[in-house]
């Protein structure tokens, strides 16, 4: 189960590199292929590294097709040699090189961000065709700007690809009432391992389908997505309030997230911090949502430990609203939780600032150099059953000094997940936790190192292992066919039938490490 932290060792090069031969054959293979797109073989530098940072490799080429066949021509041409594979790269945001392909075809799915966009009424339903490379973030400000309309769930950063996040997930502070994103979706189209391009969804082609969806890019490489929208609203309350007590803090929060809908929030998370005022990046300086609001720390009890909680809720509301019907709404749901009195914050802003609020984290972290320094995260689902034991030794005891970045813990609810797709969740329970230890190595006095956090995610994994912890790892990377087996449990069969349907080379997305590469003779 720890083996995904480990760095990475070339242990299959005789395997799935290409030969020689290949490598001399490169240069009529892009010839043949006649892409619209380009192909380039020398500075591959992009496609050979991720935000990670803990991961490098060499690949042979890097792609930008220009359309879903440039797609299938690529995946066609890997089909018909011995060894090579193919990687589809979004945004570069994954943790433990996924998205590579070492000494294979990488293809960066941003050059095709502009091939689709159309909105879709349907059945009484509206969606927005969208393509598999386009940001998230472009996704939301043309939805709003042009047809005030939006996606219903998001994940927290959106300077992600369609494609990558539907390969996941795709969770944030909306799951708990539409689900992630991958049930969020009607329609896809798919280049398969085979290079076929097939269109996709709960009636037709439905393996496919719910295969893709959380499907780690082992099935095939999304190019279209028809994604689930509705009335964007003008509008966000955005409220932070503070709990000594773990759980307070879940007792609440499980309240919110399992309200009928127009009874709650509109959004739910929730993050732990280091009960220090001297931890820029962990402590109290990280709960305000304005530079002008203060963190009064004697409203802390005495009895609080080493961290302390926030839950982080937004309602919607639109310009036309009353501000008294947005109080009155706002504080009948606040009179319910049992957070430190005077410990609240709030802030209203745009509906598309507060989806892009972690954009102006991007961009100071891009001015100090730590977006391009190591990340390596961990992202977990905790059952409901273990999440007070995770509390009481992970985050009180393990994580007392943080991590250099937030700490995210909040609950979801599994009827809101399709069991259909991929995605592999906690055994038991109608609730299980988001976990998420994002953090960055930071520029300043005694900040974790990459190293200490690589150690301490090992550490956490082994802990909630030799516990007996109903969890699964969210984004997951290992390294051999029996820890992957595990993580999937029950549903592993299924996915080796899915892929022997679909990849039968185990031609994509090599850098999961789940399938080795059948040569092709």
């Amino acid at each position: 189960m720890i083996a995904y932290i480990e760095r990475f060792i070339h242990e299959n090069d005789s395997e799935s590199r290409p030969t020689d031969d290949e490598k001399d054959q490169l240069p009529n293979i892009r010839h043949s292929l006649d892409l619209q797109g380009t192909i380039n073989c020398v500075d591959t530098g992009l496609a050979g590294k991720d935000f990670g940072g803990l991961y490098t490799c060499e690949p042979l080429a890097l792609i930008r097709p220009a359309s879903p066949d440039d797609v299938a021509r690529v995946v066609k041409a890997a089909c018909r040699s011995p060894n090579l594979t193919v990687a589809a790269r979004g945004n570069g945001h994954s943790i433990n090189g996924q998205a590579m392909s070492d000494g294979g075809l990488v293809m960066d799915m941003r050059s095709t961000e502009g091939n689709h966009f159309e909105v879709v009424r349907m059945n009484g339903e509206t969606f927005v065709d969208v393509s598999g490379g386009a940001l998230w973030e472009d996704v939301l400000e043309r939805c709003v700007s042009e047809y005030k309309l939006a996606p219903r769930s998001w994940t927290d950063y959106l300077g992600l690809t369609v494609g990558g996040t539907l390969s996941n997930a795709g969770v944030s502070g909306q799951a708990f009432r539409f689900g992630p994103q991958t049930c969020n979706v009607a329609e896809l189209d798919v280049v398969t391992g085979k290079g076929e391009l097939v269109t996709c969804n709960e009636n037709e082609n439905s393996e496919l389908f719910f295969g893709a969806l959380g499907g780690l890019g082992q099935f095939g490489i999304v190019t279209r997505a028809r994604v689930a929208v509705q009335p964007a609203p003008d509008m966000v309350r955005w409220i932070r309030v503070v709990y000594a007590e773990f759980e307070d803090f879940t007792r609440c929060a499980e309240w919110l997230v399992t309200r009928p809908e127009g009874e709650s929030f509109d959004y739910v998370e929730g993050f732990v911090f280091v009960n220090s005022v001297d931890d820029p990046a962990n402590g109290w300086p990280t709960v305000p949502l304005d530079p002008d609001q203060g963190f009064d720390p004697s409203r802390i009890p005495r009895t609080a430990g080493s961290v302390l909680y926030c839950l982080e809720v937004a309602l919607h509301y639109q310009k036309t609203d009353h501000p008294s019907t947005v109080d009155k709404a706002v504080n009948s749901l606040l009179g319910r939780l049992g957070f430190i009195e005077d410990m609240k914050f709030q802030v209203d802003v745009s509906y598309v600032e507060f989806l892009l609020r972690v954009k102006h984290v991007e961009v100071s972290a891009r001015a100090n150099g730590t977006w391009d320094a190591p990340h390596p995260w961990l992202n977990m689902f905790v059952s409901k059953r273990d999440i007070a034991d995770f509390d009481r030794v992970v985050f009180k005891r393990m994580l007392k000094n943080g991590v250099g970045g937030p700490m995210l813990v909040y609950p979801l609810l599994r009827s809101k997940w399709d069991s259909r797709t991929s995605v592999a969740l906690p055994a038991d329970g109608e609730i299980f936790y988001l976990v998420a230890l994002l953090g960055f190595t930071m520029p300043y006095p005694n900040a974790p190192s990459a190293e200490k956090l690589v150690s301490q995610n090992k550490e956490i994994v082994q802990f909630c292992v030799s516990e007996g912890f109903d969890f699964k790892l969210y984004l997951p990377h290992y390294q051999s066919e029996e820890e992957w087996r595990r993580h999937f449990g029950s549903q592993w069969s299924r996915f080796v039938e899915r892929k022997d349907r679909f990849d039968p080379l185990a031609i994509l997305a090599p850098g999961q490490k789940i399938f080795k590469r059948v040569p092709h003779l």
